[in-house]
């Protein structure tokens, strides 16, 4: 899903840079000096098109098919093969929704898909076939309401899509009906944002930061230690200049971030940016994303490593979501 644009006249320099995305696979290989015959690639039209901002193309490496940033990125022919267990809905979402776009699937805690858009699409998205419009992002009364009848939930996460493609005003829209919810203590954001789109932590966004009085956590998804530059250092030092608490979750992708030296680079790197890592996710089985399994084993060997060259404050928790089950299970 596309989010609303402003027009261009009154259009802040995120919303510019996210209506300037680059949605061709022909495009994105010429920026990047790739030809695809020569590096077999064989592009997929896909009904989850290519989505990416001109900034995090520019840390991609030009010539290599193989970079890291541009395999989360570049729709490939093996996302059209039939795998088992490979499903649209992997965590069996859609049965845990009591009220539209309101998933309720652990204790003391729930989660609210704000909108179906993000500012690129992972390929490994595990919401990419995820009926938006059933779940009516954007219309949040029921789901408000639901909250309000249950006061053991004490942490509402925002999620999509991506929560900060809403505009400024949205997100004030969608606090203010939340002020009323006294026994919510813990806003948390999951968000790619401030690494593909780091402009979107401007001086608009911080004033809604500040205005907020529940605790503010963001977990930012960062997959490898390559989409970090200056321009993400600096948003993430504004965050946490704001008083946000921030946590990293990754996915663990083949050949993207399967070894344990890009993972502790990637520790190394956010950590220097006030990030401290949360959750090493393994893959959640989504159709059309067979490709980036890493086998339990692997990622087991990889962790031993890992925790073997970081302090433990540096190693992320390798989990995978069961669903149904009471929390994220340890592997």
């Amino acid at each position: 899903m596309i989010p609303r644009i402003q027009p261009l006249e009154h259009r802040p320099a995120w919303q510019e840079q996210l209506a300037t995305a680059v949605r061709s696979v022909d495009e994105l290989l010429q920026l990047l000096q790739i030809d695809p015959a020569v590096a077999k690639i064989r592009p997929l039209q896909s009904d989850f098109p290519l989505r990416v901002p001109h900034g995090f193309i520019q840390r991609m490496v030009k010539g290599d098919s193989r970079d890291p940033l541009l395999l989360q990125v570049l729709p490939v022919a093996q996302e059209a093969d039939d795998v088992t267990d490979y499903t649209p809905d992997p965590l069996n979402e859609l049965n845990a929704m009591p009220a539209p776009g309101l998933l309720h699937k652990y204790q003391g805690r729930a989660l609210l898909t704000t909108t179906g858009a993000c500012a690129v699409h992972c390929r490994y998205c595990f919401r990419r076939h995820f009926p938006y419009s059933d779940a009516n992002p954007g219309h949040w009364q029921a789901a408000i309401e639901y909250l309000a009848q249950h006061p053991d939930i004490c942490e509402l996460i925002l999620s999509g899509g991506d929560p900060l493609t809403l505009t400024d005003s949205r997100l004030h829209s969608l606090t203010e009906q939340l002020a009323d919810l006294t026994h919510l203590r813990t806003l948390r954001i999951h968000t790619r944002l401030p690494v593909v789109l780091p402009a979107r932590i401007d001086s608009g966004f911080l004033s809604w930061i500040k205005a907020q009085t529940l605790k503010l956590v963001f977990v930012i998804h960062c997959n490898h230690p390559g989409e970090i530059d200056h321009s993400v250092t600096v948003a993430l030092d504004k965050l946490t200049a704001a008083g946000v608490t921030l946590l990293n979750q990754s996915v663990l992708l083949h050949e993207v971030n399967d070894s344990a030296a890009t993972l502790a680079r990637l520790s190394e790197r956010l950590f220097a940016a006030g990030v401290l890592p949360y959750y090493l996710h393994r893959l959640d089985r989504v159709q059309g994303a067979a490709h980036f399994e890493v086998s339990i084993a692997r990622a087991r060997a990889i962790m031993t490593e890992l925790s073997a060259m970081l302090p433990g404050y540096l190693v992320p928790r390798l989990v995978q979501e069961i669903p149904g089950a009471a929390c994220k299970t340890p592997l």
